[in-house]
């Protein structure tokens, strides 16, 4: 059963039969809005653009930034956490981009997992809809444990979407919907460390 957050809620991370995850998906979905474009004669035409968006994850420890993963580095420094490469248009239904994190080989000096987005066109979310962030247990089939629907537009480039954190055993996943922005990940380094 899928879990349906708010801007600022967390939820423990667990399977549904209570165990603890082992790999979990987070998925990162979007649309480019269609316009409406009056033709030369008076005339109009439906158009839709492509919008390059990029999820990233970055790893944080004691309060600094230990590791990127992003479309230029498909897998951190320990090998737990792989992004599965870069959409450029956001065409399709369901997630455009995603990253795997197996949470067991995650290095003990990672305390939170912040997952950002960007555009690398250089477009506002004023031109996205239907944006949302989900984790899945990638382990038991890909099941929905929790999904982030994002409201609302506006002028930024960038936004936290979502934070894993590490709590005893297991992890949290927190909705943010912080914006910002930044063209690439490491340009969003300052609006992660803001988040956690």
């Amino acid at each position: 059963m899928t879990i349906n957050l708010n801007k600022g809620q967390s939820v423990n991370l667990a399977k549904q039969d209570g165990g603890s995850l082992t790999r979990v998906r987070m998925g990162l979905g979007w649309d480019a809005k269609i316009v409406t474009k009056k033709g030369l004669f008076g005339g109009s035409k439906q158009v839709q653009r492509d919008i390059d968006l990029d999820a990233s994850a970055i790893l944080i420890g004691a309060g600094n930034v230990l590791d990127i993963v992003y479309f230029g580095k498909l897998r951190s420094s320990d090998g737990s956490i792989q992004h599965t490469g870069d959409n450029r248009t956001g065409a399709g239904d369901g997630d455009d981009e995603s990253i795997i994190v197996d949470l067991p080989a995650v290095a003990g000096s990672v305390e939170q997992i912040v997952f950002v987005v960007n555009s690398y066109s250089g477009e506002n979310f004023t031109e996205i809809d239907n944006a949302f962030v989900r984790a899945v247990d990638s382990a038991a089939g890909d099941t929905e444990l929790v999904r982030y629907e994002l409201t609302g537009t506006g002028p930024h480039t960038a936004m936290v979407m979502a934070k894993l954190t590490r709590s005893g055993s297991g992890w949290s996943f927190t909705a943010i919907g912080q914006p910002g922005q930044g063209r690439v990940a490491q340009e969003l380094v300052p609006l992660a460390l803001s988040a956690i």
